[in-house]
């Protein structure tokens, strides 16, 4: 009897877990959301977290934290969120790499960015620009080119993501120049590093380097894609002066660790979403060269994979490695 009865508690349960499920979906959010973030505050992913997280707020009511936790290419964030909760009250802001390089940077992984996460969205493709102190005597990248094969090894420059460092190699080689990098844990040291002529330049998005730019105290010699960049509208393209470079965005996304409840992903995936369609939101991002970009959960992740495909074979070419 006892056996019957268990039997018919374990079905019952079955039968109205999905129910419950939806009810816990629908009711999303009822606490604070923690987005971790990592790198320091005022880089891309920073300022676009910040955004989304008071657009969230301002819809669901509840709380939205921004957690920065920079540090070891972003792994340190990655694993925070990877180990955390899956019950949607935990995202990770992540950058291109942590999801397509890193696994390609470490003989051990830390974490696996395939079956760790769940991702929700693409948050944005950010302008990756190439970048020098006004005050320099480098006008053109014709000019830094020139300037770089008469100083083989003696110019510098700034990065402060894998890709962005991952850039420079593939400068490197496509212009047949010899530079050498100064590593950075994020936008705002990149900027920094710039203005203080700590490096001869930089490549960056222009989010931490924006009021530079506007201000005359930096000047921007290329950019890595054929988007208008209203800041500088004259831009030339980096293909217009090193042919055999590609066009390189810096992208951003959210995800979530792995085992999140579905109805909870397409909730937040809809939420940013529409908090990155509001026209003030995508303005003032716009405005940053943030340049907002969504996609379904599944769009996501099938081009994680395609973008970590891609990447794979550069970081192998570079032998760079973190341990």
């Amino acid at each position: 009897m006892n056996i019957r009865l268990i039997a018919l508690a374990l079905l019952s349960g079955l039968a109205t877990s999905p129910a419950t499920a939806q009810e816990r979906a629908d009711a999303f959010p009822t606490r604070a959301i923690k987005i971790v973030v990592p790198f320091p505050a005022g880089g891309p992913s920073d300022v676009l977290a910040r955004m989304i997280g008071q657009k969230m707020s301002e819809d669901w009511g509840q709380p939205v934290v921004i957690e920065n936790r920079p540090g070891a290419n972003t792994v340190l964030g990655a694993q925070q969120v990877a180990k955390a909760a899956p019950d949607g009250y935990t995202l990770l802001m992540a950058i291109d790499s942590t999801l397509t390089m890193n696994q390609y940077l470490y003989h051990t992984p830390p974490y696996d960015p395939f079956n760790d996460f769940a991702p929700i969205t693409l948050t944005a493709k950010t302008m990756q620009l190439l970048i020098v102190n006004a005050a320099s005597d480098v006008k053109t990248v014709r000019d830094l080119i020139s300037k770089a094969k008469a100083q083989p090894g003696k110019l510098n420059y700034g990065a402060g993501t894998i890709t962005t460092k991952l850039t420079g190699y593939l400068f490197n080689k496509a212009a047949g120049v010899e530079t050498v990098l100064v590593p950075y844990n994020g936008s705002a040291e990149v900027a920094q590093g710039v203005l203080t002529k700590s490096v001869d330049f930089s490549f960056d998005g222009p989010s931490a380097s924006l009021s530079l730019i506007q201000g005359g105290q930096f000047r921007v010699l290329a950019k890595f894609d054929s988007r208008p960049f209203p800041p500088v509208p004259d831009l030339p393209l980096i293909t217009t002066d090193v042919p055999n470079m590609d066009e390189i965005t810096v992208w951003l996304g959210l995800v979530a660790p792995k085992g999140t409840p579905s109805a909870v992903i397409d909730k937040l995936q809809a939420e940013v979403a529409k908090a990155l369609a509001d026209p003030a939101v995508k303005a003032k991002a716009d405005a940053s060269g943030l340049f907002p970009a969504t996609s379904t959960p599944a769009e996501f992740a099938a081009f994680i994979r395609k973008e970590a495909q891609r990447w794979s074979t550069v970081v192998k070419d570079t032998g760079m490695k973190y341990d």
